[in-house]
C-alpha cells in the first residue's frame, strides 16, 4: 500500500515559501540566525507554522538546526558546493541526454530561458534559471531521477546565490544556457549533455576555486565515459 504524503497546512506553506525565497535571493544570508518569535511576528502567525517550516527547510538542507546555536541559514563553502555539484554532474547531464533521446519538446526550457533574459531583478532571474535546468531534466522518463535532482535544487540555488553575490556571471551562464538548449532542440543528445556537464562544472570551479581539483577530476571522469 502506497502512503500518501501529509499536506502542509496553508500557514506553514506560506511561511516556508517566504523564508525559502528570502534565503535563495540573498535577503537571508548564510550563517544568519532564524528566530522563531521574530519570524512569527514578521509573518503575522504563531510560532507553530514557523517551527514546522524551519523543520522542512532543515530537511532540504537550506537551514541548520543546532541545540546550542538554534536555527541558522546553512553556510556555503567549497565542501558543500562540491557535494551538491558532484550530484548534479553525475545525474543532470544523463537526465538531459535521456530527455533529448525521448524527443522531449522542451518548451518549458525555452520559456524559462526567455524569462531569464527578460528578468529585471536577481530574484526573478535566479528563479527562471532554476526552472530552465528543471525543464531540461524533468522529461527524462525516470520520475525517480527527476525527484533526486529536485532534492538538490534548493541547495544548488543557495550555492549560486552566494556565488552571484560575490561575482555575478549572469551573461556567461545565459550564453551557455542558449547553447545547451540549441543542441538539445537539434536532437544532439550527447552534445547537449556534454555542454550541460561543462556548464555545471565550470560554474563551481569559478565560484569556489578550493573545490576545483575534485570537481575537475569528476568532470574529466564523466567526460571520459560520456
Amino acid at each position: 500500500m502506497t502512503s500518501v504524503p501529509t499536506p502542509i497546512p496553508s500557514r506553514t506553506q506560506y511561511v516556508l515559501d517566504a523564508i525559502k525565497h528570502r534565503i535563495l535571493t540573498g535577503q537571508l544570508t548564510p550563517g544568519q540566525a532564524l528566530v522563531e518569535t521574530e519570524l512569527a511576528a514578521q509573518f503575522g502567525v504563531s510560532k507553530t507554522p514557523v517551527r514546522e517550516a524551519l523543520k522542512t527547510l532543515a530537511g532540504t538542507g537550506l537551514v541548520v538546526m543546532s541545540q546550542y546555536k538554534g536555527v541558522t541559514v546553512r553556510m556555503v563553502d567549497a565542501d558543500m558546493a562540491r557535494e551538491v555539484y558532484d550530484v548534479r554532474l553525475l545525474l543532470e547531464p544523463e537526465a538531459l541526454r535521456r530527455a533529448v533521446r525521448r524527443g522531449a519538446l522542451l518548451d518549458a526550457a525555452r520559456t524559462a530561458l526567455t524569462r531569464a533574459d527578460d528578468a529585471t531583478d536577481t530574484a526573478e532571474r535566479s528563479l527562471a534559471n532554476r526552472e530552465f535546468h528543471r525543464a531540461l531534466y524533468l522529461p527524462c522518463g525516470n520520475p525517480l531521477l527527476g525527484r533526486m535532482l529536485d532534492e538538490v535544487r534548493d541547495q544548488a540555488a543557495l550555492v549560486s546565490a552566494v556565488a552571484w553575490a560575490a561575482s555575478p556571471s549572469w551573461e556567461r551562464e545565459a550564453g551557455e544556457h542558449r547553447e545547451i538548449l540549441r543542441l538539445a532542440l537539434a536532437g544532439d543528445a550527447d552534445g547537449a549533455a556534454r555542454a550541460l556537464h561543462a556548464h555545471i562544472a565550470s560554474f563551481v570551479e569559478r565560484a569556489f576555486p578550493q573545490a576545483t581539483d575534485q570537481v575537475t577530476e569528476q568532470a574529466a571522469n564523466q567526460e571520459g565515459t560520456a
